[in-house]
């Protein structure tokens, strides 16, 4: 507790560790524990130890609060929101499950209900950030922005919030000011949220950069032909169980989310939504560029335990694709082609596609859960230079390697929903379904955890087209770079 309070968060949890396993049982030893984790940014660690808790003690309010921020950090929002509600059912007054379960249902686009849990939390502590966040975002949805600006501006001038609680208040401010117009001052709070965070995320992403691993990886396959990955030939199928595979990638912010949603309510879909599905051979076979030599040279009996370990991510992740069509969806895995043509040459490839510049300007402005490729989201240029390398990966790999790729357009998604929803189903050999109209249903049933979550609640929005053009001024640095793009695709420049 001494080492906690001082900060040293990662002595703490070696402390507790030697405590858990001297006395494996000790709940507050657990708890403690997975409260440092979730400190540390470690949810799926911290959940581990939450369960052990509320399985020792099933009458512990806290520990499933604790659980529900663990699922709720880790993307599993219905599993957090159930927490919560048992939380509350043991304990009415936790107002950290009643701005947990705000939280959760501000994220799902009940925003009525999630303000009004959140103005019940401040009304016991007031200013208590994750609450006021819940109430300011909810402001901006209903159209009461000026009231979110009010309530963040106060929030953010709260001493005793953490660099990056001051962060998000900040991130809020912009929103805020977004919707009432001032595209300047919004774009200015952006940029001092986003130093923030850069400034504290640092230590654990500066020296890990995922742009140098981009720009080293399309050096690397610029100098050896994708080709070759391919020369021990793998199977027409491989052994799957699944009836169809496809692989929805492209950028984030790029429409992978709609696209995801509108196919899981398919009744002959199943889909996952942006886990690390191939993480063990990415380990094996792309820790650096250099390893893909090996790929080529590896044969299908030495690949096929990399298979068996993706479909037991997938299962683990509470999806079956047993007799189905399975969509895995990441938006980033342009960038792990090679390995998703070795080792599934059944695949198909959904490549989302947006205007570029509307692109860079939403991952700018979007609060993600940090991570080596997100931290490149904190400045304008790197962000502008990864989507360019990703971009450059994901086309120069889909020429080599020769896929089955379909384009999908957001905008032409948004306009020509079913025309364009239909060419899909066509490419993946999968009949119309009228329930992929009803994908704003399933998104708030499901609970989408990424950044348009709340967005997707309310349908097909077009909000969204065309957005960067107010920015125009702030985006000109990063405009050559991001033009040469949206004229690849179609959209005009002038």
């Amino acid at each position: 507790m001494e080492l906690e309070g001082a900060g040293q968060i990662g002595a703490a949890v070696e402390l507790l560790d030697e405590a858990i396993g001297k006395f494996p049982d000790d709940l507050g030893c657990l708890q403690a524990r997975g409260l440092c984790l979730l400190r540390l940014e470690r949810p799926e660690a911290a959940r581990d130890d939450f369960e052990r808790v509320t399985g020792l003690k099933p009458e512990f309010a806290p520990g499933y609060t604790a659980l529900g921020q663990a699922f709720e950090a880790c993307g599993s929002l219905p599993a957090a929101e159930s927490r919560y509600r048992r939380a509350l059912a043991l304990d009415a007054s936790n107002i950290m499950a009643e701005a947990g379960l705000a939280s959760v249902l501000g994220r799902r686009g009940d925003h009525e209900e999630a303000r009004e849990r959140a103005l019940r939390v401040l009304a016991a502590e007031p200013n208590y950030p994750p609450a006021a966040m819940v109430v300011a975002e909810a402001d901006v949805a209903l159209k009461r922005a000026a009231d979110a600006e009010t309530r963040m501006r106060a929030l953010a001038q709260d001493q005793r919030l953490s660099s990056v609680e001051r962060s998000l208040a900040l991130s809020v401010l912009g929103d805020a000011l977004d919707k009432q117009g001032d595209a300047a001052a919004a774009f200015a709070a952006y940029a001092e949220s986003n130093e923030l965070r850069r400034a504290h995320y640092a230590p654990a992403y500066a020296d890990q950069r995922t742009l140098t691993y981009a720009r080293d990886l399309l050096q690397w396959f610029r100098e050896h032909p994708a080709r070759d990955l391919l020369a021990v030939l793998p199977p027409e199928i491989s052994d799957s169980p699944a009836i169809g595979h496809a692989f929805l990638l492209g950028f984030p912010r790029s429409g992978t989310t709609l696209l995801e949603q509108v196919l899981a309510c398919h009744p002959l879909v199943a889909s996952l939504e942006e886990r690390e599905t191939l993480q063990d051979s990415v380990l094996a076979f792309m820790k650096s560029p250099a390893d893909l030599a090996r790929l080529g040279l590896t044969s299908e009996a030495d690949l096929a335990p990399y298979r068996r370990k993706y479909w037991q991510r997938v299962t683990d992740a509470s999806v079956t694709p047993n007799g189905k069509l399975f969509v895995d969806k990441h938006p980033l895995n342009g960038l792990k082609l090679p390995l998703i043509a070795r080792l599934f040459p059944e695949g198909k490839i959904l490549l989302a596609i947006r205007d570029p510049r509307d692109v860079v300007l939403s991952c700018y402005r979007r609060r993600f859960r940090m991570s080596a490729p997100y931290y490149e989201m904190l400045t304008l240029e790197t962000a502008a230079a990864f989507y360019d390398a990703v971009m450059e990966i994901t086309h120069e790999l889909i020429d080599q390697l020769q896929l089955r790729v379909h384009e999908v357009q957001l905008e032409r998604l948004i306009a020509r929903f079913e025309n364009e929803v239909g060419s899909v189903c066509t490419f993946l050999e999968l009949g119309w379904n009228d329930r992929m109209r009803e994908f704003a249903a399933g998104a708030r049933e499901r609970g989408v955890a990424t950044a348009s979550g709340a967005q997707l609640s309310k349908g097909l929005n077009a909000g969204g087209v065309g957005e960067w053009r107010r920015y125009r001024a702030q985006l000109a640095p990063v405009l050559p770079t991001l033009d040469k793009w949206a004229a690849r695709f179609g959209y005009e420049t002038a």
